[in-house]
């Protein structure tokens, strides 16, 4: 006769359950993606206002961007198969070109955890606004509360990946909600005038503006770094996940992005009024007031999330580079010690202030307006991608794999041309000046260091230190 299961046996299997590689796998692919499936929020309008308003442009404007991102993850691809222990761009470049080389995607990384901070929060503070255009006059001091409340939590330790994950899913379930509801939505009247680019043909003008709305490709070279963090599995098992969530990125990301922008110009909604954003307003136009307000509350959480994974990303990633004295005597790092002390929750709460300082100042730079700041944010990770794509391309060119290479060729040429793109604007050099001077003075520590070696590693560790 078979004995009824204990409570030990029940809590056993909850966990087996819980812990198991389909489970984890959710919750790692959801809360890796939090970046670039936010990124919708602000991507789309930045488009749209690159294209001066013209909605006929939209659609394929978005599809090119849509096409980039999937050429971007197609060479992540290849990337993650060959450095599944994680490192990203860093770990392509110093194996490439040698270690120091790995200081300019890391200096584009903390720069780029800098924007993503201040863009999530401006973001958020917008969609609250959205919902409750009285908060319009407050959305400085709102995002700086905001920002702040985020890099405070970071002392209770990291959230976690389910945290993220909840959100993530809780956006894109809402999300599809939305797209449903525009299918059959009465158009409305566009929220302001739209202006068409003079001068340009309609090819050269979707060329002009697609770099912009590249922001949504921020993020999705995640999964490369972010697979450090699953220690429990073996290098095939890394490999698996990260090209999973590379392509389910990709998937997700492209859907929500391509159906809004569907939804938005058969709707006929336009550049927002100031206190608004087009993505609120294709969701108010497309649901009933309810879902709307949930909407909004989960777009906001979730550009909170992903402004909260970059508080634990790049304040990990100064403590892997600070100096430490090992038990053997040997020292490592280059940057000052208290970059690395941490608190009992392993926050590296000196690391955290500094983001913070810098963080705020670019938020109130930008009045805590995120589709100012988005003209800044698709410079300093495309860095990234550009030296991450140039490092493939030498080891295809090693190994006289010649589609690889020519993928990866044609992936730099790209980014290449969307990175001059968006710095012929003019202010977005300030983005690749400051991951440059990063870059630099890191890489001057590192000589003066005596050019420890591992250095390379120091996004690995990070990544790693997140799952503590």
């Amino acid at each position: 006769m078979p004995t009824e299961p204990t409570g030990a046996d029940r809590s056993s299997r909850a966990r087996g359950v819980l812990f198991s590689r389909p489970a984890l796998l959710i919750a790692f692919a959801f809360a890796v993606m939090a970046d670039p499936v936010s990124s919708v929020a602000y991507a789309i309008e930045a488009a749209l206002r690159a294209l001066g308003g013209d909605l006929a442009l939209l659609l394929p404007t978005m599809a090119l961007v849509v096409a980039v991102v999937a050429l971007v993850i197609t060479n992540y691809h290849q990337l993650v198969a060959r450095f599944p222990e994680g490192g990203g761009a860093a770990a392509a470049a110093g194996a490439a070109f040698g270690e120091g080389w790995a200081f300019i995607p890391i200096g584009a990384l903390i720069v780029d955890f800098v924007l993503t901070i201040a863009i999530s929060v401006s973001a958020a503070a917008s969609a609250v606004i959205a919902y409750v255009p009285g908060l319009a006059p407050w959305r400085v001091p709102l995002a700086v509360l905001v920002v702040t409340a985020v890099a405070a939590l970071t002392w209770f330790g990291h959230l976690g990946r389910a945290v993220f994950a909840v959100m993530t899913i809780g956006f894109v379930l809402v999300g599809a909600m939305v797209l449903t509801g525009g299918l059959t939505a009465a158009p409305v009247d566009t929220v302001a005038a739209a202006t068409p680019p003079g001068g340009h043909v309609a090819f050269v003008a979707i060329l002009l503006a697609f770099p912009v709305a590249m922001a949504l490709a921020t993020g999705v070279e995640a999964p490369s770094s972010a697979i450090a963090q699953l220690g429990q599995l073996d290098d095939a098992g890394r490999r698996r996940f990260g090209r999973v969530t590379l392509w389910l990125t990709l998937g997700i990301v492209g859907t929500l992005t391509l159906g809004l922008t569907a939804i938005a110009v058969r709707l006929g909604i336009g550049i927002p009024a100031p206190e608004s954003t087009q993505i609120a307003n294709i969701a108010q136009a497309s649901v009933g007031p309810r879902l709307y307000a949930v909407f909004q509350l989960l777009t906001a959480l979730l550009l909170l999330a992903a402004a909260s994974s970059s508080f634990q990303a790049g304040p990990g990633l100064l403590k892997a580079l600070a100096r430490r004295t090992h038990l053997d005597g040997n020292e490592t790092g280059i940057l000052h010690p208290r970059m690395g002390v941490a608190n009992q929750h392993h926050t590296p709460y000196w690391a955290v202030a500094l983001f913070l300082l810098v963080s705020i100042a670019v938020v109130v730079a930008a009045g805590a307006q995120d589709q100012e700041l988005v003209l800044f944010y698709a410079v300093s990770v495309f860095m990234s991608f550009l030296v991450g794509l140039i490092a493939m391309a030498k080891f295809d060119h090693t190994e006289h794999r010649r589609v690889s290479m020519a993928v990866s060729v044609l992936g730099a040429v790209v980014i290449g041309f969307t990175l001059i793109v968006n710095l012929l604007r003019g202010y977005p050099i300030v983005s690749l000046g400051a991951a440059c001077g990063i870059a630099g003075i890191l890489y001057w520590l590192w000589v003066r260091a005596g050019r420890p070696r591992g250095i390379a590693r120091a996004v690995i560790d990070a990544e790693a230190q997140t799952d503590q």
